[in-house]
């Protein structure tokens, strides 16, 4: 079957799918309203949407007919007491001990769990009340953001997070208590005293190879990270080309050595490297990079990707990114040629791969 993408842009929700002699773009599902991120459940296919409505806030809607039709269910909220307002979703995970378990991760660097499918919350308060909380920051929001759930395949009590700017965070008992771990980060932006704290850093997406989980890779705000332990130790990769800053990454699902990331000039312009965009692969465990530039613009291309634009499918050879500029891109050869996919897209914040959309008539996949 071929595989499909979604693309959460900030004008609706498309799909992406191949059939016969090339890709088609089908949608967009919420005209109008920006996307932020998506989740697709492996085992049945059910898709859950964050979406922004700006003065109306954050909303959650959920298919559980692969993405026919959409329902409304509830948005992860804080409790009086608690003194925050969720201000968007930025993570989603599906949580594989319930049948309709679910991860969401927001700004302020919260979060919530459900075990029905977005329909009661219940905020992860071991996490929102650890005490280095008051050093945690903003780093492209005004408040902390939790962006990354990765739930260990073999284990789904054992979650690691990313949160921007509070690090690395793990927890082995299903978010009854956590740790901040992460050795070998360093935060070029703070004093030299701090460089080294976990709980200041900022990793911008962390990725799990799926068929080896103690495999993850991260793009931090300064450079491209991997740890072959889990996330408790991790080693820089300092000769991406052309550029070690990005948001963006992606794990092979099989080869734990090969990853991609998309890089960009800097912090301080966040374009293109000279103005030609391109994706950097390692196949070696990321001691050196090859810059993949066949079929993607190589003059006046001052866009980049978020750090949920970017995904692989689960056999490994399809990439698809969508960029700030609203351009989206596909290779089915692991990187070595791209295809435009279309240049009028508004800017898309999430590519997530999903299954062939089920039939009415067998059932979920």
């Amino acid at each position: 079957m071929s595989p499909r993408f979604l693309l959460a842009t900030r004008k609706g929700l498309f799909t992406l799918s191949r059939d016969g002699g090339g890709w088609s773009v089908t949608g967009p599902e919420f005209l109008g309203v920006p996307c932020c991120v998506t989740d697709v459940d492996p085992r049945s296919g059910a898709i859950t949407v964050g979406l922004s409505h700006g003065h109306f806030g954050p909303k959650l809607h959920r298919s559980d007919d692969g993405g026919r039709s959409y329902r409304e269910v509830t948005t992860p909220a804080f409790a009086p007491e608690d003194g925050a307002n969720v201000a968007s979703i930025w993570a989603l995970a599906s949580d594989p001990r319930h049948p309709d378990g679910l991860w969401c991760g927001t700004v302020p660097g919260a979060l919530f769990h459900s075990v029905d499918g977005g329909e009661e919350w219940r905020l992860v308060r071991s996490l929102w009340d650890d005490p280095t909380r008051e050093r945690w920051f903003g780093g492209g929001t005004d408040l902390p953001a939790l962006h990354t759930i990765e739930v260990d395949p073999r284990d789904p009590a054992r979650i690691l997070l990313g949160i921007s700017c509070a690090g690395v965070w793990e927890t082995e008992d299903g978010g009854e208590s956590w740790r901040s771990i992460g050795r070998g980060q360093y935060a070029e932006y703070m004093p030299d005293d701090l460089r080294e704290d976990p709980v200041v850093q900022d990793p911008h997406r962390i990725r799990r190879c799926a068929a080896a989980p103690d495999v993850l890779w991260m793009q931090h705000h300064n450079g491209v990270f991997r740890s072959t332990n889990g996330g408790h130790d991790w080693t820089e990769c300092p000769s991406v080309d052309p550029s070690t800053f990005g948001f963006a990454i992606a794990a092979d699902p099989h080869d734990p050595a090969v990853a991609w990331t998309i890089p960009g000039l800097d912090d301080s312009v966040r374009v293109a490297c000279e103005g030609a965009l391109c994706v950097s692969r390692t196949e070696d465990g990321g001691a050196t990079w090859t810059a993949l530039r066949e079929g993607l613009p190589q003059e006046h291309a001052y866009d980049m990707a978020f750090r949920h634009a970017l995904d692989i499918s689960s056999d490994g050879r399809t990439l698809c990114f969508g960029t700030t500029s609203g351009n989206v891109y596909i290779s089915e050869d692991r990187g070595e040629r791209w295809e435009t996919i279309g240049t009028s897209f508004a800017p898309v914040y999430s590519v997530e791969f999903c299954p062939p959309r089920p039939d009415p008539e067998e059932g979920p996949p």
